[in-house]
């Protein structure tokens, strides 16, 4: 089976009018559509799109997990993109409880700049024990990941990956994959096979 990525990141503000960041999502796309990986994102407009724009021009498969209720809703309500998407799952669930389908549908992730939007799929993803992969120098949250993590008094786990490189970056991220094994879940608490546990009943903060 294919493996399912991830691209969350900004849908706005500046930092996707930044065309090294522009460029760098592409490039994300490509090498995700070449590794013959499906890109799953929110179905939204800025850097996860520009990824999907990569994937679609490299003859790749694109998911969007959007938050309307139906097409006409995601067009005209959330004015979400469509162009580059193979497929759209229309969720119904508004921005917050999409976000949780699109990590829990996902491989992996991998995060290019955001903001508060980004952060709670990044926190998401780290507790239920994916592997995330963080676009250094993108900006926003991305460049914010160890000292979120040191914060919350969790660990830098090697699940976390941060390279400013796209190739790198995504290298190590599709290897982290097939070497970590995927966690499950026991009573309502995320484990790895080793038997640690991600997101623990008692929250230190």
């Amino acid at each position: 089976m294919k493996l399912r990525i991830g691209v969350m990141g900004s849908s706005q503000g500046p930092i996707i009018e930044n065309q090294e960041n522009i460029a760098k999502s592409i490039e994300i796309g490509h090498l995700l559509a070449k590794a013959d990986c499906i890109l799953v994102n929110g179905a939204c407009p800025g850097l996860p799109d520009e990824a999907a724009y990569g994937a679609h021009k490299a003859g790749g498969f694109v998911l969007g997990i959007s938050p309307a209720f139906s097409e006409k809703e995601h067009r005209e309500t959330y004015k979400s993109p469509f162009e580059y998407y193979d497929a759209i799952l229309y969720t119904a669930q508004g921005l917050m409880d999409r976000d949780i389908i699109n990590i829990r549908s996902s491989d992996a992730v991998i995060l290019l700049g955001g903001g508060i939007g980004t952060l709670n799929e990044f926190t998401v993803a780290y507790d239920e024990g994916k592997v995330v992969g963080v676009l250094k120098g993108s900006g926003g949250v991305s460049d914010h990941i160890p000292e979120i993590v040191e914060i919350c008094k969790r660990d830098m786990t090697d699940n976390v990956i941060i390279e400013s490189d796209p190739k790198i970056l995504v290298a190590k991220v599709l290897e982290a994959v097939k070497s970590h094994p995927a966690p499950t879940l026991q009573d309502e608490r995320v484990v790895t096979s080793e038997g640690k546990i991600y997101n623990k009943s008692v929250n230190p903060l």
